[in-house]
């Protein structure tokens, strides 16, 4: 008998309990139910994304490779719309700023270069995005815009491609002691193993003949 009260107060005491705490219990349960439900989501649509994104790549791809600039810049446009947060977007985007450039295009292919600065996730994408729209003031004598996108932070890898185009900005200038460092500095900031430098040194070695 003394066994049956005990246990009757502990059933008391968890009616109470739960009478005064269900309500919190229930609620952080119902809460991380929500949460656990909506990481499994948010997961399912990044996959999702990533997917389509992949199929669309391939149809970027594919273009490049038939030299189809209505198909490239079809796919890149849909990946940059429907699917921007992805790689492959600002991946579409470099190919096909390339391709407008060379069908002449510069226009094109600079707004899509910007683009990739602005929105790309990846440094090294924004850093090939903004040593390419470089290159495209450069042909259009824009020196100023030229060397304000060089001036832009970029990841230490990219230091060499930096300085040399800055020494061609300023070469095109006339500013051959500034060209002149500015190659060095390339030079300073490539591999010694890399087949680059002897080009970066062709460039330095051009302006001493020039004096």
């Amino acid at each position: 008998m003394a066994y049956d009260l005990e246990e009757q107060e502990k059933v008391d005491e968890l009616k109470a309990w739960w009478k005064t705490n269900g309500t919190t219990v229930m609620l952080a349960v119902a809460v991380f139910a929500a949460v656990v439900a909506g990481m499994q989501g948010w997961r399912f649509y990044q996959n999702n994304q990533r997917q389509q994104a992949a199929l669309v790549y391939e149809a970027v791809q594919s273009g490049v490779q038939g030299k189809d600039i209505k198909r490239i810049r079809d796919a890149a446009g849909q990946l940059i719309e429907k699917y921007p947060g992805t790689p492959q977007a600002s991946r579409a985007a470099l190919l096909a700023a390339g391709a407008n450039y060379e069908s002449g295009d510069a226009k094109s292919a600079k707004a899509q270069l910007q683009w990739v600065i602005e929105h790309a996730r990846e440094e090294g994408a924004r850093d090939i995005a903004r040593l390419r729209r470089a290159g495209i003031l450069l042909d259009e004598k824009a020196y100023e815009d030229a060397m304000k996108t060089l001036e832009a932070s970029h990841g230490k890898a990219f230091d060499g491609l930096f300085s040399d185009l800055k020494g061609d900005v300023l070469a095109a200038q006339g500013k051959m002691a500034d060209a002149r460092a500015a190659y060095q500095a390339a030079l300073e900031k490539t591999d010694e193993k890399s087949a680059y430098r002897q080009v970066v040194q062709m460039k330095l070695d051009g302006l001493g003949e020039r004096g």
